[in-house]
C-alpha cells in the first residue's frame, strides 16, 4: 500500500506542475484581454460624455446608438472570452483537487498498523514527514481555489452598466495576480513530495508494499 501512495504522490506532482502551467496560461492570456476592455469601456464613457447635438454628429441621431450597440457587443464578446479563461482556472483548481483527493484516500486506507508508517510519518533533517506532505496538498488546493474563486466573483461583478468599474479591471485583477504571484506554496509542496518520495522509495518498494 505504501507503494501505491508514492505512486499517488507522484501522480499529483505531474498534475500539479501541469496545473501550474494551465494556470499561468490562462491568467496571460487574460492579460490582454483585461486591457482591450478597459480600454473599451474607456471609449464607451468617453461617447457618452460627447455633447453630440452640439457637434455635427448630432444630424445623424442614429449614429450614437448604433456607435454604442457596437461597443457593447465587442465588450460583450471580451466578457465571454475572459469567461473562457475562468474556465480554465476551474479546470485546474479540479485537476488538483482530484489528484489530492485520490493521495488522501490511500492514505485514510493505510493500515495503522503498518511497521513502515511511523517511518513514513516521523520528519527527518532533510525529508518532510507524510503529514507535512499531505498538509501541502491542501494549501495548494486552497491556493487554486482561492485564485479561480477570485477571478469568478471580479468577473461576476462586472457590469457594462458601470463602466469605471470595467476601466478599473487591470488594477484589480492585478492586486489578484500579487497575492498568486507572492504565494511559493505550490514550489514548496512539489518539492516536499520530491524529497518524500525519495527518501520513502526504499520503503515503499520494498517486498510487501
Amino acid at each position: 500500500m505504501m507503494a501505491a501512495l508514492a505512486a499517488a504522490l507522484r501522480a499529483w506532482a505531474e498534475a500539479a506542475a501541469r496545473a501550474e502551467e494551465a494556470a499561468r496560461a490562462a491568467l496571460e492570456a487574460s492579460a490582454p484581454l483585461l486591457g482591450s476592455l478597459a480600454a473599451l469601456a474607456a471609449q464607451m464613457r468617453a461617447a457618452r460624455r460627447l455633447p453630440w447635438d452640439a457637434t455635427p454628429l448630432g444630424a445623424f441621431p442614429e449614429l450614437r446608438a448604433r456607435l454604442w450597440q457596437k461597443q457593447r457587443g465587442a465588450a460583450e464578446a471580451l466578457l465571454e472570452q475572459l469567461g473562457g479563461r475562468r474556465e480554465e482556472l476551474r479546470a485546474v483548481r479540479d485537476a488538483v483537487g482530484s489528484a489530492a483527493s485520490a493521495v488522501q484516500r490511500l492514505y485514510r486506507e493505510q493500515d495503522p498498523a503498518d511497521p513502515r508508517l511511523p517511518a513514513a510519518l516521523r520528519r527527518g533533517p532533510r525529508c518532510p514527514s507524510l503529514a507535512d506532505v499531505l498538509e501541502g496538498l491542501q494549501d495548494v488546493e486552497r491556493c487554486y481555489r482561492r485564485l479561480y474563486l477570485e477571478s469568478k466573483l471580479l468577473l461576476q461583478r462586472l457590469s457594462l452598466d458601470s463602466l469605471a468599474d470595467v476601466e478599473a479591471l487591470p488594477q484589480s485583477w492585478e492586486r489578484i495576480l500579487e497575492h498568486y504571484r507572492e504565494n511559493d506554496v505550490v514550489k514548496d509542496t512539489l518539492l516536499k513530495v520530491s524529497l518524500f518520495v525519495e527518501n520513502h522509495q526504499e520503503v515503499s518498494c520494498s517486498p510487501g508494499s
